[in-house]
């Protein structure tokens, strides 16, 4: 065993269930006392339910690893406040904020409701900044500290009836970066994950006779898989690692581009309307992005 997490307090929220209790398994494993954090609500975020967190703490502990089990609401302030207060008091610090917790709620845009767009944004994004606000002076204040938030390419690409996921999870993306500029000079890393796997919330996505092909992969795609880079970026042998939007699927861990300027077109007279019609959208329009969804573009069996 490695131990590349020896002795770290890390958080890691939405541990309960599928991606977040393995990442919290394995980061026990490799030595780290564990927070497991899970509201223990339904897909959708409704209702709570502290046994899927306990379960997973004490499956942890007979393993022999620290855990404590923490039914905290992430998308709350308060929640995630008490949830950084309560690893302080048991453990005395934290290492390391694995923002895992989500739901889903899919709906095709034109019939999307204000609630089901504010619980997805609530969880998705407002809750990564709420946990990663709270552990943030504590960072600050040691000189080191590590975040790891969870992405999608719902966003980074695009899918269908997922414009509040979608939205949410590419503010993710523009959270951690920034996060990663403001907290540099306190030696704070922070990088985001999109994961690749079959999950509960996976499952809520109707087996259309368009998407079925697509979910049957996603079946070939287990939470086990998102672990080990997951912990390997709480480690110390990843500090020079941040600002960085990562990918694992499977077996493959990518590394995805972030947005710069492709082309560009100019005119000293200054533009009119008349004249971005007739040169500038002409001279744009080779380097335009198709319509394209995750299922496109990463369009092989996962490795």
């Amino acid at each position: 065993m490695a131990n590349v997490l020896k002795d770290k307090v890390v958080i890691v929220t939405g541990a309960g269930r599928g991606v977040g209790a393995e990442i919290a398994k394995l980061a026990a494993r490799e030595g780290a006392k564990v927070i497991v954090n899970d509201l223990g609500g339904d897909e959708g975020g409704e209702g709570s339910d502290l046994g899927p967190a306990h379960q997973i703490a004490e499956e942890i502990k007979r393993a022999g690893g620290e855990a404590i089990a923490n039914g905290a609401s992430v998308a709350s302030w308060d929640g995630a406040h008490g949830l950084f207060a309560a690893a302080m008091k048991a453990f005395g610090g934290v290492d390391a904020v694995i923002n895992n917790a989500g739901v889903l709620r899919d709906t095709i845009f034109h019939k999307m409701s204000e609630v089901e767009w504010d619980s997805v944004v609530a969880v998705n994004l407002k809750g990564c900044f709420n946990v990663a606000r709270a552990a943030a002076p504590h960072f600050k204040q040691r000189q080191k500290g590590v975040f790891v938030h969870m992405t999608s390419t719902s966003g980074l690409i695009g899918n269908f009836g997922q414009v509040n996921y979608g939205a949410a999870k590419m503010g993710v993306a523009g959270l951690s970066k920034c996060i990663a500029l403001d907290m540099a000079k306190f030696g704070v890393r922070s990088n985001c994950i999109a994961p690749f796997a079959w999950t509960r919330l996976v499952g809520t996505i109707p087996a259309t006779p368009e998407n079925a092909a697509r979910l049957e992969v996603a079946k070939q795609m287990t939470p086990d898989k998102i672990a080990p880079f997951t912990v390997a970026l709480c480690s110390d042998f990843a500090q020079d690692v941040s600002g960085q939007i990562f990918g694992v699927r499977r077996n493959e861990i990518i590394l995805f581009s972030q947005p710069r300027p492709i082309r560009t077109v100019h005119a000293a007279e200054g533009w009119t309307p008349q004249s971005c019609i007739d040169t500038a959208l002409p001279a744009l329009r080779a380097s335009y992005f198709k319509l394209e969804r995750s299922s496109d573009v990463f369009s092989w069996d996962p490795i």
